[in-house]
């Protein structure tokens, strides 16, 4: 069964959104940090901020560029955002969620917003050994 969920709107949710909570990034402060390292492509504050509120966006040929730009705004890497992307844009077939990035994905969209990378990162290694 395909499997679809807005995976790129809730990674940036989860970040960028001073309005509704202090300790996130502003649309401004994301967007001057959200520069793709390949190209030079950086969103615009209309996008970030539509993107933030869950509004939808267009499937454009700056896909990539915009995944890398949101990739650096987040400091994330490149594979998490991606698999984001494709999860909000195509879907993930059920066994294709089973590891890589697209696994990795889905426990950080688990995470509650905010909550600090390394309790993330402990979680995942608790979740591994059992």
């Amino acid at each position: 069964m395909m499997q679809r969920r807005d995976g790129l709107t809730e990674l940036v949710q989860q970040h960028v959104g001073k309005h509704t909570d202090p300790e996130k990034m502003s649309v401004k402060e994301f967007c001057e940090r959200a520069i793709d390292p390949d190209t030079g492509y950086q969103p615009s504050n209309g996008l970030i901020g539509k993107i933030v509120s869950g509004g939808s966006f267009g499937v454009t040929a700056q896909i990539p560029q915009l995944v890398g730009a949101i990739a650096a705004g987040l400091g994330l890497p490149r594979e998490i955002v991606a698999a984001a992307a494709h999860l909000q844009l195509i879907g993930y077939e059920e066994s294709e969620l089973e590891g890589g990035a697209p696994a990795a994905l889905l426990r950080r969209l688990d995470a509650e917003p905010g909550e600090p990378e390394r309790r993330v990162a402990e979680k995942w290694a608790t979740e591994t050994d059992q």
